[in-house]
């Protein structure tokens, strides 16, 4: 990292960054270009898990080549100054990679759901048979990251 005073080493921010933030921008590998998905997620345990459907894009590239990259922020704000070179912006972020592993059985779907769930507020889930059979989930074990933040904390 560059800028040395703007790395985030506390275990308590990085974990609060990664379980409250809500949209995560997973990179996935696209031979010429990246393929870059944001995405509603959860974090637990030192992963991360995503709501997914059973074709598409992202699905084919993961089957190919399961390592992504991933960026999450949180809390960010463009702070405005008196003239233009005075604008910056204030935030805290976690940037890593992982690899993909995709759950398709009931359980693991249903744990993976749990933790979307809990992530964006919502506990004690029924899930729906029919629904449940149309979705997968896909869970990146986190390999490494770095967090980051500007502005006053």
């Amino acid at each position: 990292m560059r800028r040395k005073e703007r790395e985030i080493k506390d275990a308590v921010i990085i974990h609060q960054i990664l379980s409250q933030s809500s949209v995560c921008r997973l990179a996935i590998y696209d031979e010429h270009f990246p393929y870059i998905v944001p995405m509603n997620y959860g974090y637990a345990d030192g992963k991360l898990y995503f709501h997914c459907a059973l074709e598409g894009r992202k699905l084919d590239l993961i089957r190919k080549n399961n390592k992504v990259g991933f960026e999450i922020e949180y809390d960010s704000e463009v702070v405005k100054g008196d003239v233009s070179c005075q604008w910056t912006t204030r935030y805290r972020s976690v940037i890593g990679t992982g690899e993909v592993e995709i759950i398709s059985d009931d359980e693991g779907k249903k744990f993976g759901f749990d933790v979307i769930m809990k992530q964006h507020g919502k506990e004690n889930n029924e899930y729906i048979p029919a629904v449940l059979n149309k979705a997968l989930v896909l869970k990146v074990n986190i390999m490494s990251y770095t967090a980051k933040q500007a502005g006053d904390w």
